[in-house]
């Protein structure tokens, strides 16, 4: 066979999820500033869409603006310092590229396995699968 026709065959076998080319957006924060806190309404929606935990991608945002908070039964988060609402977004994003797009094809349709003791992302789009560090 030649390279042309094994193209062809390889492209009508391929998943119709990773042939698809549209843009993901990672949505931006909603909140407020309430005294000294910051409460922010969409944080539990954002996760869902990444397909993560809440409890995963909070865990991550604290860490990385060094500031106190938890999850609120209504579903809001509430983070016990005033934090810029771009600087929240900043680190959403870097949540997204390191534990939900994908390194190979920058697709979100990825999930967090362990084998073993070491934690991969793998996509569901092209089949790739790479080691990331604990969140």
């Amino acid at each position: 066979m030649d390279y042309e026709k094994l193209l062809e065959k390889a492209k009508k076998e391929m998943p119709q999820v990773a042939l698809e080319k549209e843009r993901f957006e990672i949505p931006k924060i909603k909140g407020h500033l309430q005294g000294n806190k910051t409460i922010l309404s969409n944080f539990v929606q954002i996760a869902g869409i990444f397909g993560r935990k809440p409890e995963q991608m909070l865990k991550f945002v604290l860490k990385e603006i060094a500031a106190p908070g938890e999850m609120k039964k209504s579903g809001s988060v509430m983070i016990g310092a005033k934090v810029p609402a771009n600087k929240i977004n900043e680190k959403i994003r870097k949540f997204a590229y390191e534990f939900v797009l994908c390194h190979e094809c920058g697709k979100p349709d990825t999930k967090i396995i362990k084998e073993g003791g070491v934690t991969f992302i793998r996509c569901m789009a092209c089949g790739s699968k790479k080691a990331i560090k604990q969140i």
